[in-house]
C-alpha cells in the first residue's frame, strides 16, 4: 500500500518510485505546470479551466506528481465541500505519462488527505470511470448531501462545487461525466 509509512515520518508516496517519479505538495511556482498539465483537458473540455489566482489560491489542495529529472508531469487537488465529503479535482497527467501508474499514486496521495483531514467520502466527476472504478469508486445518482447542506452549499461561487451538485450553469462542461463517490 502507498499510504504506509516509512521509517523517516514521511509516506511512500513522498519518496521516488523505481522510476524515478515522487507525489509532493505543491509549491506556488508550480502553478504554471498545473496550467500546462490541465491545457489539453481543457480544450477538450474533460476540465474546467481555472485562472491563476484561482490556482495560486488553492494551491495547499494541490499535489504534484514529478518526473526522474524533478519536472511536473501530474497534478490533483482534494476540495473539501462539507464536513464528511470533499472532491478529487483537476487530476491531470502529461500524456507521455499515462498508464504508468504515476495517477494510481496521485489518487492515493489525495486519499490519504482526505482521511487526514477526518473526511468520509470524496466524489469526483469524470471521463475516467474505469480508472475511478479500479479504486473503489462507484457511480452514484443525483442526491450525494442532505438538502439543507444543498442549500448552504449552492450559494458557493466555487466551480467545482456547482459541478458537484449539478447546476445547470455548469452543464456544457459536464456533459457525459459520470458522478462517482468512494467511502474511505
Amino acid at each position: 500500500m502507498l499510504g504506509r509509512m516509512t521509517g523517516h515520518g514521511k509516506h511512500a508516496f513522498d519518496e521516488r518510485d523505481e522510476h524515478g517519479i515522487r507525489v509532493r505538495p505543491a509549491l506556488a511556482s508550480d502553478v504554471p505546470h498545473i496550467q500546462r498539465l490541465i491545457a489539453p483537458y481543457v480544450d477538450r473540455r474533460i476540465l474546467l479551466g481555472k485562472e491563476n489566482v484561482a490556482l495560486y489560491g488553492s494551491i495547499q489542495q494541490f499535489r504534484i506528481a514529478e518526473g526522474p529529472d524533478g519536472v511536473p508531469i501530474g497534478c490533483g487537488a482534494l476540495a473539501v465541500f462539507w464536513d464528511d465529503i470533499a472532491e478529487v479535482r483537476t487530476l491531470a497527467l502529461d500524456a507521455d505519462w499515462i498508464h504508468k501508474r504515476v495517477g494510481h499514486r496521485m489518487l492515493e496521495a489525495l486519499e490519504h488527505d482526505a482521511r487526514e483531514l477526518g473526511v468520509a467520502r470524496i466524489f469526483c466527476l469524470t471521463f475516467e470511470v474505469e480508472f475511478f472504478a479500479k479504486h473503489g469508486y462507484l457511480e452514484i445518482g443525483e442526491q450525494v448531501v442532505p438538502p439543507d447542506v444543498y442549500a448552504e452549499l449552492v450559494r458557493s461561487s466555487d466551480e467545482g462545487v456547482a459541478e458537484f451538485l449539478d447546476l445547470a450553469r455548469v452543464k456544457p462542461n459536464t456533459l457525459g461525466n459520470t458522478r462517482m463517490l468512494k467511502i474511505l
